[in-house]
């Protein structure tokens, strides 16, 4: 059972498992950084993870299930467009009084780049809070010229290396043309100069002035995130403060400064190396990723590839931002207790404001061809041994979405099918879930599991076909069927009972299809039938839709342990006190845990969890399902 008690951090709760704590995110999907690292798991409508709530939400959530239909999710905000095209959501709500969650969004992520430039969208979240030509620099027009000079550095570094490093690279005399240990004499000279530069500019910089000047207003929570389709900016702050956060915001939109480019570039690579490099799996699931899209824009990763990242320059961040980020391809959404007449009047005075520059962006007009056949992935690492079957599924707003979701549900939790075969009557695994992952123009659904001790990935593969072949002979029961809508309802009505939630939902629905179908996709998921699950099934589990691929640990070798002092290096400073000292106190009681279901259970919700987690909580999560994972291995070959 998990109990839920708040932390202190805006939009984070502990979800305490007897033996576990474990920080997931309450309000938001996601914290400063990639949303997902896979196509993004969290649908347009992300749903809190838990398995207890309160007493109150229990008596809403029964009071709608006894309702059923009769009772609509209608939720109705306020719409116009200034003139310049962004067009904006207003919901005034005072449930939580003089405090609003405002931010807006474009319907950019990594689908919207092209090969050399992946990842620049990830990039840009980053420079946006660097300040503009009015924040973050004591000297606006000497920090200009630094700029300028540091530019006409890059583009010369970047012509040497092309010309000079490329070639030497592609005759295998250097492995990496953008090592600076590989540097020629000119390229180093230039290094040398823009680091003089990038000296001088420090003493004019003002660190963090943006957080700054909103934090020193009584805002907290100041955040963005990037995922395959969308890059969201966001902050929670008083009702009074509104004018500061139009102004603040519609400076950064109309005058980014960019600053910083060089520093944070490599802040970025070194992200890419802790997220992919240095995880057991983390370069395995981005070559299978690459292989499972074969032609769409989900093949490349959120934060890029590494030559890219290295290669891009100011101009081309530059047009980006200019053709993405331009009004009309923008959409603001504030919610909470304010005043939507004065609003307005803000809006159109600071908002007003943006030009387009460009014409309209690009439609995405390359879609993924078929598989035509069933791909196979295998790869060794430093990890346990583990099997993903992925298909190829929907899009957000198709028909099948809500189906597909339910079919996810039905085999997942504590009394799915797959705990109840896999993990509880045939004893092969240690986790076992499916998942169905909706993206703006393409989805997916998979199964992934890790086996027991002495049990092989073919087994566990096998097992799932026999799980897919019922499912598409036999339809569901009614049972089974109402039990996923009845949760689908309750947490339907849960992401209607704060800001933030509102804010994600509205903000992600409007930049992927409209934001009615926020009230349109429960009624789509009340209305599926048992022949449904049955149809999806058929349709979309099939061997010339889907991607299998199995990791297995390095012979002889042993998985590579995350120790607490690289939990507590990858964790946001001003979260280290608070988590760390909780985190060792909940390990202590694990190492006494006797009871392999009761761990089962809390590495099935650790997992639900790690899938809502910001990246920056990816490291602790790992750690978690490790240090259970090792309990588990103790008690099970004790028994043996």
């Amino acid at each position: 059972m998990l109990h839920r008690r708040p932390l202190d951090t805006p939009g984070w709760a502990f979800f305490v498992h007897p033996r576990l704590a474990v920080p997931t995110p309450a309000t938001a999907p996601s914290s400063t950084g990639i949303i997902s690292p896979r196509p993004m798991a969290a649908k347009p409508f992300p749903r809190e993870t838990q398995t207890m709530i309160s007493p109150v939400r229990a008596l809403a959530a029964a009071c709608l299930t006894l309702a059923g239909p009769a009772i609509a999710q209608q939720v109705e905000p306020i719409e116009f467009k200034l003139d310049n095209g962004m067009t904006f959501l207003l919901l005034p709500r005072d449930e939580q009084p003089n405090v609003i969650t405002a931010g807006w969004i474009t319907p950019a992520g990594s689908t919207s780049e092209r090969p050399g430039i992946t990842g620049v969208s990830h990039m840009l979240e980053h420079l946006l809070f660097k300040g503009t030509d009015a924040v973050g620099t004591s000297d606006a027009a000497l920090d200009k010229q630094f700029r300028e000079r540091l530019t006409e550095i890059r583009e010369q570094m970047r012509r040497l290396t092309i010309e000079q490093q490329y070639p030497r690279y592609l005759r295998g005399e250097i492995d990496n043309p953008w090592d600076p240990e590989h540097d020629t004499e000119e390229l180093r000279a230039l290094r040398a100069k823009m680091t003089d530069i990038q000296d001088e500019q420090r003493t004019i910089t003002i660190k963090n002035e943006f957080d700054k000047i909103y934090t020193g207003n009584g805002a907290s929570g100041m955040n963005a995130g990037t995922s395959n389709d969308f890059t969201i900016y966001y902050i929670n702050l008083p009702s009074n403060k509104l004018e500061l956060w139009a102004w603040m915001e519609s400076d950064r939109l109309m005058n980014p400064s960019l600053r910083e480019l060089d520093a944070e570039r490599f802040v970025v690579i070194e992200e890419r190396r802790q997220r992919l490099e240095s995880t057991p799996t983390g370069m395995l699931d981005e070559r299978f990723d690459s292989m499972f899209w074969v032609a769409s824009p989900y093949n490349w990763p959120v934060i890029g590839w590494m030559s890219d990242l290295m290669a891009y320059t100011e101009d081309e961040v530059l047009e980006y931002f200019e053709t993405h980020y331009q009004p009309a391809n923008l959409t603001g959404v504030i919610v909470g207790d304010f005043d939507p007449d004065e609003a307005r009047q803000l809006i159109e005075s600071y908002f007003g404001r943006l030009v387009n520059k460009r014409p309209p962006p690009p439609p995405i007009v390359t879609h993924d061809v078929p598989l035509m056949g069933e791909l196979r992935f295998t790869g060794e690492c430093d990890c346990q041994d583990q099997i993903e079957v992925r298909y190829r599924g929907v899009a957000a707003g198709h028909p099948d979405e809500a189906a597909l979701e339910l079919l996810a549900a039905i085999l997942n939790g504590r009394t799915g099918r797959l705990y109840q075969t896999l993990i509880e009557q045939d004893g092969i695994a240690a986790t076992a879930r499916a998942g169905s992952d909706t993206n703006r123009y393409a989805g997916t659904f998979s199964f992934r599991a890790t086996p027991k001790a002495n049990t092989d990935l073919l087994t566990i593969e096998n097992a799932w076909y026999r799980q897919v072949e019922k499912l598409q002979s036999e339809p569901v029961s009614d049972q089974e069927l109402q039990k996923v809508k009845n949760q689908a309802r309750a947490d339907s009505f849960r992401n209607l009972q704060n800001n933030s939630n509102l804010f994600f939902q509205l903000a992600i629905s409007e930049a992927w299809l409209g934001w009615e179908y926020l009230n349109e996709y429960p009624k789509k998921l009340q209305a599926v039938t048992a022949e449904d699950i049955r149809r999806v099934a058929n349709t979309y589990l099939k061997d010339d839709r889907k991607g299998v691929a199995i990791y297995t640990r390095k012979q002889g070798g042993q998985p590579v342990l995350i120790t607490l002092d690289q939990v507590r290096a990858s964790l946001p400073e001003q979260m280290v006190e608070m988590i760390i000292p909780q985190l060792e106190a909940q390990l202590a009681e694990l190492a006494s845990a006797e009871d392999p279901e009761e761990l089962r259970g809390a590495l099935e919700q650790v997992n639900q969890q790690a899938q809502m987690a910001p990246p920056q909580f990816k490291t602790m999560m790992d750690f978690i399902k490790q240090e259970i994972g090792l309990r588990l291995a103790e008690l099970e070959g004790g028994a043996e």
